[in-house]
């Protein structure tokens, strides 16, 4: 059954971390570099215990029991409520190490998720190309055979902790057939032969980069899920964190509505406060019950997710679609009444603007969320009316092969 409320040991818990967020984190990211990975503050999400709750332990009984999804989930929205770039920056490390997690082998396992949980290693996700984005099974980058492994050529852009990982979960084309087929994902440790890479400066203050893959060497010892298994890691991947956005989404909506009715509460205008502006009271009642209505998706999502519900694709889909389009609602009404002071560089709402963004476009886009949640309705009402005949799908030479699961995700 979906949550609707939170019992208060998490309750506790969430209180803690927005608390550690402000007091500890939120220093060490206003020190670091725009555009750069901040190593001082992945270390510290690693002291304080917040990365291992991701992945479990390396290996034995419990490898890869880390944090379930609703656990995941308010984590994410406790830190981005108070350290948006902390939040970022334990996300990221997650999704360039789950594959490990779920799809490696105990050599790997072992020699990469201590030094990540430990904020030691920095981990990246590069599935992206230039022009292989929300169609991810466009990936053009080459894995050529050479003796008993391969050579990747190619690009990778706008993949997050780029240049500066310390390894990168990598999908290049194995196989000969088009579309999710023939799909690989390899682990490459930086400082490979042939793999340089690039800054990109990007709206949010984020290190991500591109990847020139030159006849980068990889062998079998390499491969994360085996041969022509790629695409189903990659989404796997994306399917787990596409609710926990949604809470990332909901900790920035949280934070600019709190800053909203402080703002509001105080200011004078017209002879009175602006919270006694009808105009101003009615948007910020929209603000507050739109950002409500998003938190309890993302919780009946994570939930579903975790128990193993049948709609857990649709659900994760309206809690990524209807939190990260929330978020861009509350904070832009924020903006507005907050006024000038909002745009100025340094403040909150200056800095949630240029964060809010991103979240619509990455790890499903708006449009592919929308599109993923109609097919579902589709699906389920069908199974509803016992018809039995074939799916209609729409052709083209990406569509996925026997087994695979859709293409509709882009990278983060």
């Amino acid at each position: 059954m979906p949550v609707f409320s939170l019992d208060p040991e998490q309750t506790d818990w969430c209180a803690e971390l927005r608390t550690l967020a402000v007091e500890r984190l939120r220093p060490l990211a206003e020190k670091g570099e725009p555009g750069r990975v901040n190593r001082p503050l992945i270390a510290a999400l690693g002291e304080l215990g917040l990365l291992a709750r991701l992945f479990g332990e390396a290996d034995g009984e419990r490898a890869g029991r880390g944090a379930g999804t609703l656990e995941l989930c308010l984590l994410r929205e406790s830190l981005a409520q108070g350290c948006t770039e902390a939040e970022t920056a334990l996300a990221l490390q997650g999704l360039g190490a789950c594959p490990v997690v779920r799809a490696g082998t105990g050599r790997q396992r072992a020699r990469w998720l201590p030094e990540v949980s430990a904020g030691r290693a920095v981990a990246a996700f590069a599935l992206s190309e230039p022009g292989a984005g929300s169609d991810a099974a466009a990936l053009a980058l080459r894995a050529e055979p050479d003796g008993d492994g391969w050579l990747l050529t190619g690009e990778k852009r706008w993949i997050s902790n780029a240049p500066e990982a310390d390894f990168y979960t990598v999908f290049a084309r194995t196989g000969e057939g088009e579309g999710a087929r023939g799909i690989t994902a390899f682990l490459v440790p930086a400082g490979r032969p042939g793999l340089t890479g690039s800054a990109i400066e990007m709206l949010a203050p984020h290190a991500i980069g591109s990847l020139v893959f030159d006849a980068v060497p990889v062998t079998r010892e390499d491969l994360l899920g085996g041969e022509g298994h790629g695409f189903r890691v990659a989404m796997e991947t994306l399917n787990l964190f596409r609710p926990s956005v949604g809470a990332f989404a909901v900790g920035m909506a949280r934070a600019a509505l709190d800053a909203t009715l402080e703002h509001t509460a105080r200011r004078g205008a017209f002879g009175g406060r602006l919270k006694d502006l009808q105009a101003v009271a009615h948007q910020v009642a929209e603000m507050a019950t739109r950002t409500e209505a998003a938190r309890l998706l993302v919780y009946a999502a994570a939930e579903a997710y975790d128990t193993g519900a049948p709609d857990v694709p649709r659900r994760s889909a309206m809690a990524k679609l209807f939190a990260t389009e929330t978020a861009q609602f509350v904070v832009d009404t924020a903006v507005q009444l907050h006024g000038a002071r909002a745009l100025q560089r340094g403040h909150l709402l200056e800095h949630l603007y240029r964060e809010v963004r991103a979240p619509r476009i990455y790890e499903g886009a708006t449009e592919v969320q929308r599109t993923i949640i109609a097919k579902e309705l589709y699906r389920e009402r069908r199974a509803e009316l016992g018809r039995t005949e074939p799916e209609r799908t729409y052709p083209g030479p990406a569509d996925p092969g026997p087994g695979e699961p859709e293409r509709t995700e882009p990278d983060a």
